[in-house]
């Protein structure tokens, strides 16, 4: 996508020093376009369009017609794959070329995929890759588009500078003024020029019009050439989304298998060693039952807190899995029930007419305790509030503190987890924390499951 020239950059959209971006955007933007680094970029990129498309059309066209014209013969497939191969090779130019005027970022498109080395499969990844023959109707399309946007650009540009600097070239050059061919020197042409203000200022005014109009002009004109780049050189949408999606389910795995080892750590260090506790002691109560019936009872006593013990492990357990109360009664209960154990006071307000699908429920259920482990662990709050709301088909989140703040999802803490854990189901962490707080994370999830962004 184009980059985006904001606060912090100089009127050439390059990173300028401190207090100079200020100073230089006093003037109305209306006013300093025309001369500022963007619009000539954009206007070099519209006059390099027409001879550089010229190029991309002719090698195009001449390079696919003699490829399609052998296919009669043996050597029509090479040359087509070639042609199709120079149509990718000068596509990866305009991308430079668009990245050096335009400041766009567009990632290369997807890579021939063989499934054997050697000349004839080199070939087929050309003819079968999706991104040749994009590229192949960039270089068709881009002529007639480049050949308008260049008579437009170069019309209006010329024609408002000419307007605009009219009352000099009245002065300088005054026999090509509309004097009817009259030569005017010295007093003379002092005496036209005034005898003529009304006809100079109007038409100096009309050329600042078209000379303020002219870049931003210029810049609707490039939009349909950051269309075309992106749309066609760049990788498809559908490219993209598997990438996306294998990265994904890349995450989801690792999660899963993460929260595998967790629950097995659980149970082998907690419940299943007291358990195995429990069976000792039993079995001691047991042949001490004869000798020492006292003794048997204590022991049997202690038995019975290790297995209330036990239960709870377990039951914290099953909680941290699934818990039972968001199955029976929704966010608004189990929520309420994790804002209990929090040690800060949480307010919590769920605004929900319907429950969402039952697998981003249980996300956002684990997102809002695993946000408010982090408030009692390391905020040093004194409140914190959860809110729950849809927004159309969005579930939004947000958990707030009053805490010392800081958190931030690029250390790599839990909130960098809890991110990709997120991401992986089209969801979207923001987290707002300023040192000294206060803290605001808002995460925003599908409400019935992930969708193509």
């Amino acid at each position: 996508m184009a980059t985006e020239y904001g606060q912090g950059y100089g009127l050439d959209g390059r990173p300028g020093f401190p207090g100079s971006t200020e100073r230089r955007h006093r003037m109305p933007a209306a006013l300093r376009a025309p001369v500022e680094g963007r619009t000539w970029r954009e206007l070099g990129y519209v006059l390099l369009s027409l001879p550089i498309s010229i190029l991309l059309f002719t090698y195009a066209v001449t390079m696919v017609s003699l490829g399609a014209g052998l296919l009669v013969t043996f050597l029509g497939i090479p040359v087509l794959a070639a042609a199709l191969a120079g149509c990718r090779g000068l596509g990866a130019l305009e991308r430079l070329r668009a990245r050096a005027l335009l400041g766009m970022d567009v990632a290369e498109p997807d890579p021939l995929r063989m499934k054997k080395p050697g000349a004839m499969a080199w070939m087929g990844a050309v003819l079968k890759s999706g991104a040749s023959w994009r590229a192949l109707l960039y270089a068709v399309l881009h002529l007639p588009w480049a050949v308008f946007s260049f008579v437009v650009a170069v019309n209006v540009w010329v024609l408002g500078w000419a307007l605009l600097t009219y009352p000099v070239w009245f002065w300088v050059f005054p026999m090509y003024a509309g004097q009817d061919g009259m030569q005017l020197y010295g007093d003379e042409t002092h005496r036209v020029y005034l005898d003529n203000p009304f006809e100079i200022t109007v038409t100096a005014l009309v050329g600042l019009l078209f000379t303020i109009a002219t870049p931003w002009i210029v810049r609707a004109l490039t939009m349909v050439d950051r269309l075309l780049v992106h749309g066609l050189l760049g990788p498809s949408r559908l490219a993209s989304r598997v990438v996306e999606l294998e990265s994904d389910r890349g995450v989801v795995v690792d999660t899963a298998a993460a929260d595998l080892r967790r629950i097995e750590r659980d149970l082998h260090d907690g419940a299943q060693a007291r358990l195995v506790a429990l069976a000792m002691d039993l079995g001691l109560a047991k042949e001490k039952l004869q000798e020492d019936p006292e003794e048997a009872v204590r022991m049997v006593d202690e038995a019975h807190g290790e297995v209330k013990t036990a239960l709870q492990e377990l039951r914290d357990l099953a909680r941290g899995i699934h818990p039972a109360v968001l199955t029976d009664r929704g966010l608004d209960a189990a929520l309420s029930a994790v804002a209990s154990r929090c040690t800060v006071p949480v307010q919590v307000e769920v605004d929900l007419a319907e429950r969402p699908a039952p697998a981003i429920e249980g996300i956002a259920y684990f997102t809002v305790s695993e946000l408010l482990q982090n408030v009692s662990k390391h905020a040093r709050a004194t409140w914190a509030g959860v809110e729950v709301w849809r927004t159309e088909n969005r579930l939004m989140l947000q958990v707030v503190d009053n805490g010392v703040g800081g958190a931030d999802t690029s250390q790599g803490s839990g909130l960098a987890g809890l991110a990709e854990r997120l991401d992986a189901v089209d969801g979207i962490l923001v987290v707002d924390s300023p040192t000294g707080g206060p803290t605001r994370v808002t995460a925003e999830l599908p409400w019935r499951g992930a969708h193509v962004r």
